[in-house]
């Protein structure tokens, strides 16, 4: 009883609109349904009831959001029929530990589209022969029974499945950031800078060799204005000398 008003008390003191997991496990229900649990918790997504002493599924809210079910150990024996229209978006359901002992009662699964994991385990059901195949017969659009596959290859846990969630989202971001068109143009221009580096290089390996060959120009001009000047100066011995031969001329005469 105390349990049950803790429950009641805490369901009243949250914002129903805000709740998104619900774990119940333990509680005690009335009539096959909780205190406090209705359809105002339109955004739940994962509600756990284990060990309720759930009968029926008759008085279940309307949960349009809701994904994963867990309701093992209950006293459940039928009218699954209920989950298609007040869960239509179920991946997951948890029935161990329940009254479930017919195929035609699991049937009833067969309007959950969205349905890829169920849990039957410690169910009388289990007992049938051929009971496997001919679960994954009557529901073609479940992947995992009793956790583990056709192939039995075990599901994977939940936080693996949230991972793979988050990695999906994560590449979703990364394609809406940006077409890698840009980056690649990013990655162009940067080339283009180290190309103009190399440019700049080469230019000063040119503007090297332009002024070195300037300076044997120089060099060259030099020695042709040192010839010049030795030329200049070779005539104006020449000159010299063509004057003085007159004057030893007229001396020679003299004498």
């Amino acid at each position: 009883m105390e349990m049950k008003k803790r429950i009641t008390l805490e369901l009243r003191n949250r914002a129903p609109e805000k709740v998104t997991e619900l774990v119940l496990d333990n509680c005690r229900s009335s009539n096959g349904e909780i205190e406090g649990l209705n359809e105002s918790f339109k955004e739940l997504e994962f509600l756990s009831m284990a060990n309720v002493e759930l009968t029926s599924l008759a008085r279940l809210p309307t949960l349009s959001k809701l994904r994963k079910l867990e309701l093992s150990d209950n006293i459940i024996s039928g009218g699954l029929e209920v989950l298609a229209e007040k869960c239509p978006n179920l991946t997951y359901l948890n029935l161990s530990g329940n009254k479930i002992k017919d195929l035609s009662t699991v049937e009833a699964l067969q309007n959950l589209k969205n349905l890829k994991s169920l849990d039957l385990f410690n169910c009388e059901i289990t007992n049938l022969e051929d009971y496997r195949e001919s679960v994954f017969e009557l529901l073609h659009q479940i992947t995992y029974l009793d956790g583990f596959d056709q192939e039995d290859n075990e599901a994977p846990d939940s936080e693996e499945e949230e991972d793979e969630e988050g990695d999906e989202d994560d590449e979703e971001d990364e394609d809406e950031a940006g077409p890698p068109g840009e980056y690649e143009e990013d990655d162009d221009e940067d080339d283009g800078g180290s190309d103009l580096g190399e440019g700049e290089e080469e230019e000063e390996e040119v503007g090297l060799s332009y002024l070195m060959k300037e300076e044997i120009q120089d060099e060259e001009d030099d020695d042709d204005y040192i010839e010049e000047k030795g030329d200049e100066e070779e005539e104006g011995v020449q000159g010299e000398k063509r004057k003085r031969d007159p004057e030893d001329e007229g001396e020679e005469e003299d004498d």
